[in-house]
């Protein structure tokens, strides 16, 4: 009997902290609407592809924030690193973008994945983009601080210091930090810059992001 419960407790354990398998399948309908879009204003070429979780798809004013370059928003929220390695194929590279900029992470930690098998998805999607577009430039924006899942900021800590620290050895690629951007003097989260749900940013925070981002873009093309 001691046995037996103390192997139904670790399996318990064991499927409280284990992540939730990748379910590409929930975001069809949003990745078709996208293909329905390019289908009726098909998008330029060697354009800036911005692309991941809610914090790309919700940010409504890029095309503003960035005038002097062609930008595509294929944000799409809630999604992880994983979804953009799946859905690569059909809202990045037939773009054949300039340069494709990466925000997704949080969510990924949040449903439990380890920073070191988030950090491997993010060596995917690069991987996968250079299989078909080998010159094209890569830029990964850090997992952010927010108030309301601090307390998995030293996991968030973990998984930039692993990207930057592989971006490191890669060409035509970039770290773009916003983690320290985004903090107080106190070093908690900024709180005049995040919505009513202490997680995503309101447009003070995208003024934050604008003003990192923006340097380091390719040169204009408008």
């Amino acid at each position: 009997m001691p046995c037996r419960f103390l192997l139904t407790i670790a399996l318990f354990v064991f499927v409280r902290v284990s992540p939730a398998a990748d379910d590409f399948a929930k975001w069809e309908k949003e990745i078709a609407a996208f293909e329905q879009s390019d289908r009726e204003n098909p998008p330029p070429k060697n354009a800036i592809v911005f692309v991941g979780s809610s914090s790309i798809r919700m940010w409504s004013t890029l095309a503003g924030d960035f005038p002097q370059h062609r930008v595509l928003n294929r944000g799409f929220g809630g999604s992880e690193i994983a979804d953009s390695v799946h859905f690569a194929d059909r809202i990045v590279i037939p773009y054949v973008p300039r340069m494709v900029v990466l925000y997704a992470g949080g969510n990924d930690l949040n449903n439990g994945k380890a920073p070191e098998r988030v950090a491997a998805d993010f060596k995917a999607f690069v991987e996968t983009l250079r299989a078909k577009l080998p010159d094209v430039e890569i830029a990964y924006i850090s997992s952010a601080p927010n108030p309301a899942r601090w307390a998995q900021v030293e996991k968030v800590k973990a998984l930039n210091a692993m990207n930057a620290e592989f971006i490191a050895t890669q060409a035509k690629m970039k770290f773009i930090n916003v983690f320290p951007h985004m903090l107080a003097e106190d070093g908690m989260p900024k709180p005049d810059i995040f919505r009513d749900d202490r997680l995503h940013m309101n447009p003070e925070g995208y003024k934050i992001w604008t003003r990192i981002i923006a340097p380091l873009l390719p040169a204009a093309d408008k």
